[in-house]
């Protein structure tokens, strides 16, 4: 990863943002206790099936629902400084609507949605896509994740350097593939990635 203009791309579902308050939000919009919409959440995450399955499990609406300021990881934002401070161009994106993109903006050198792209992990033109709108070969882009299959396992096949983050339901269940980096916090970047 070392050279002038290498990049750090994140995932943003609990790789930045801590998802558990959004999901207790949601929980209480949808009329279902906060702990069988976690419980079910982990057999999705167990069985390896999306996490947008809950609500017809649950037979609710999809509430309305997001992240805010406050859903940071702590270790997020001091990580994405420290990177930049190393000289990697920094961007945040993943499957989320473009209304997440200026939640992440401040914070970042660059955006990106699934929803704005018109392309969704795992799907590889997600990862063609972010190559693209880099402007940098793949080898000298770190794509940082939770989840092994939406995130690790494309931006391997795709050329990238895999980061995966152990946390989350999905993190702690997946096993990092070879070939991939395994960090429990992301703290752990700057090293991992000089």
């Amino acid at each position: 990863m070392n050279g002038a203009r290498s990049v750090v791309a994140f995932d943003i579902g609990e790789t930045l943002i801590d998802e558990t308050r959004m999901w207790e939000r949601a929980a209480d919009v949808a009329g279902v206790p906060r702990f069988t919409l976690m419980g079910v959440l982990g057999g999705l995450a167990a069985r390896g099936e999306h996490h947008d399955d809950v609500w017809g499990i649950l037979g609710v609406e999809h509430p309305a629902a997001t992240w805010g300021e406050h859903d940071w990881y702590p270790d997020a934002l001091p990580a994405i400084e420290a990177l930049r401070q190393a000289g990697h161009v920094v961007w945040a994106v993943g499957n989320t609507p473009v209304e997440t993109e200026e939640l992440l903006r401040p914070h970042v050198d660059a955006v990106g949605s699934a929803a704005r792209w018109g392309v969704s992990k795992p799907d590889p033109g997600f990862f063609t896509r972010l190559i693209e709108e880099a402007g940098v070969p793949a080898d000298k882009i770190a794509y940082v994740g939770d989840r092994v299959d939406n995130d690790i396992l494309p931006a391997l096949a795709a050329g990238l350097v895999a980061v995966h983050v152990r946390r989350g339901p999905w993190g702690l269940l997946h096993e990092a593939p070879a070939g991939a980096i395994s960090i429990r916090s992301l703290a752990e970047l700057p090293a991992v990635l000089a």
